[in-house]
């Protein structure tokens, strides 16, 4: 439950050992008072007293029943249960050990690129594929290096990251005119799809890779004059566009771009 609600934008307000809080998805509120308990990956809304498993959020999200909800879905098993999804709720602290990497190849990886519209090159420019060990078991996925040296993990039933957990800089910009700033690794590889002409030179790009980063990241994004800011077009996204705002006039908020849509990936897909 709590990587899919990640996939559509929603993030925990506040967690509490095994019981993750957030605003309800279901209906606007302004406390939370939706939860997942992850240790048996069930939710319930305390606003509308209801809960359950996956399926029947689905139900309630889509606003369809079991059978409508399947031929939704039709091919996309993107809806059932993650397929590394049972040790995550086995084991909180599930530990990630890298075993590897190497170029993009995996015909799975690539697809799931694809999927998401991502330009191949550019993937396999700033990325790479990571094998990684957890809870005695092997994976591999898209990973997307940090300024400490961990990775952001994404693959198209998993999302993670390895310690440490850090901000991601990429230097090319001369004088520290401009810095273009992204929540996940994703919008960023969307952002160059898209404007595959403009290329790199003379930006510098951050990506946060959490928003709780922002902080961290500030004493670099102020070294320039000019701060673009392309966050998600959610709550938490906007709320950190409207804090920085408050901060600086060097900041500037760009998500007029994909208006309408959550992020810039989302944006890019639909585009």
């Amino acid at each position: 439950m709590v990587s899919y609600l990640s996939k559509f934008g929603y993030e925990p307000a506040k967690v509490r050992k095994n019981d993750y809080w957030y605003l309800s998805p279901l209906r606007n509120e302004n406390t939370p008072s939706f939860k997942i308990d992850r240790s048996i990956n069930r939710w319930y809304d305390h606003g509308i007293g209801k809960g359950g498993n996956l399926v029947d959020f689905g139900i309630l999200y889509f606003g369809c029943s079991v059978a409508e909800l399947l031929e939704k879905l039709g091919g996309d098993f993107s809806f059932q249960q993650p397929i590394i999804a049972r040790p995550l709720v086995a084991k909180k602290q599930s530990k990630i050990t890298i075993l590897g990497t190497a170029e993009i190849n995996s015909y799975i990886l690539l697809n799931y690129l694809r999927q998401r519209k991502i330009d191949i090159n550019i993937a396999v420019e700033y990325c790479r594929e990571i094998h990684f060990k957890m809870d005695d078991k092997t994976y591999f996925a898209i990973g997307f290096k940090n300024d400490s040296g961990g990775y952001e993990l994404r693959n198209r039933y998993f999302k993670s990251s390895s310690f440490p957990k850090d901000i991601t800089t990429i230097r090319n910009g001369l004088n520290n005119l401009h810095v273009s700033v992204f929540e996940g690794f994703f919008d960023f590889l969307s952002y160059l799809t898209s404007f595959r002409f403009l290329g790199t030179k003379g930006c510098d790009f951050v990506i946060l890779n959490s928003l709780s980063l922002f902080e961290k990241g500030r004493p670099f994004l102020e070294q320039h004059n000019r701060a673009s800011l392309y966050l998600d077009n959610d709550a938490a996204g906007q709320n950190c566009s409207s804090l920085a705002l408050s901060l600086s006039d060097i900041y500037k908020d760009e998500s007029s771009l994909y208006k309408g849509y959550k992020d810039v990936n989302e944006w890019l897909v639909n585009k």
